[in-house]
């Protein structure tokens, strides 16, 4: 028999509690549960898709495997970090490749998320009002978002093409002579920042529409009494209440954009010029066309690192001007 205890409830009334009714019943430790049952697939799905991978990638970047062991990669010699000192000896071809394509790729992705970010916040303070046909024309900016990636890029290599691109038909018929090749030698960047920037700017545009929508109208009505101009409504009131918002907008815009691999493969395929060789491309260039699948991996860790380390900054940045204020 178990023990017996005497309680005194509230009432007043002794009675003995056995040791057996103080253990959780099962209907509470199943209930308890439910949360982790429900997130069980998520977290093995993640550990398939993402971190598995991740780390069969860090440990291939230590092997030297190349063109010679792919078909039995097991055999591939340890080399420790040979393939890092590679990759970041800019001296050397390999690293002063990679350097080109860093410098390139920072280039690409302040463009296209400054680009993204102005064209969004402009569309979203345009059709923030009320006025007819507003529906109409925010469905219509949703489209580029809505439409699949390589459709949209496959359109623009159409558009951008010199003699039969509709781009060059519009300098044409503005009277420019002659129209630039847009995707060979350095237009070629010009022509991914273009591509990219029509591609993102719509969920800019999505994003801070719905922070504008949780601004009250009553600050800007009483902005307007103290005779604050639209520019000073903009900066002293906007800005601050959506910085939120810009704060994971930015962020997210950064990650995808750094890591675009879409535009300029589709694009320019596996050889592209030098002006449009993106990290991600570059990466996948020296893993399967060189067939270095090592110093692939190494790249792809320093990147991994790379973006690691500035969303950390960024966050901090952010999070302790938050507290100040």
């Amino acid at each position: 028999m178990s023990a017996l205890k005497v309680t005194v409830p509230a009432d007043g009334a002794p009675r003995e509690v056995g040791q057996d009714e103080k253990r959780p019943s099962r209907r509470h430790l199943r209930k308890a549960s439910r949360p982790y049952v429900f997130i069980a697939p998520a977290v093995v799905f993640e550990f398939f898709i993402h971190i598995l991978p991740m780390v069969i990638g860090i440990g291939i970047s230590l092997l030297g495997l190349t063109l010679f062991y792919v078909h039995y990669w097991t055999a591939a010699p340890f080399i420790g970090l040979q393939n890092y000192v590679v990759a970041l000896n800019f001296g050397g071809a390999a690293g002063s490749a990679l350097l080109h394509s860093f410098l390139i790729t920072v280039a690409y992705t302040v463009l296209v998320v400054g680009s993204a970010w102005v064209l969004g916040m402009t569309a979203a303070l345009l059709l923030n009002g009320k006025f007819r046909g507003r529906s109409l024309f925010r469905t219509l900016f949703l489209i580029p978002y809505a439409i699949p990636a390589y459709v949209e890029i496959i359109a623009w290599n159409f558009m951008l093409q010199q003699n039969t691109g509709s781009v060059n038909a519009v300098l044409r018929a503005l009277h420019i002579s002659n129209p630039p090749f847009w995707l060979i030698g350095t237009n070629a960047f010009w022509s991914m920042v273009m591509t990219a920037a029509w591609r993102s700017w719509p969920f800019a545009f999505l994003f801070l529409l719905a922070g504008l929508q949780t601004i009250a109208p009553d600050l800007y009505e009483a902005a307007s009494l103290e005779g604050a101009s639209k520019w000073q409504q903009f900066r002293l009131i906007t800005l601050p209440m959506l910085k939120p918002v810009n704060v994971v907008l930015l962020l997210v815009t950064f990650l995808w954009t750094f890591n675009d691999f879409n535009t300029p493969y589709v694009l320019f395929g596996a050889a592209p010029p030098p002006a449009a060789d993106l990290l991600s491309l570059h990466i996948y260039i020296n893993s399967f066309v060189n067939w270095n699948f090592g110093l692939g991996s190494a790249m792809s860790v320093l990147l991994l690192i790379f973006l690691f380390i500035v969303s950390i900054i960024y966050l901090r940045i952010f999070q302790s001007g938050g507290e100040t204020q």
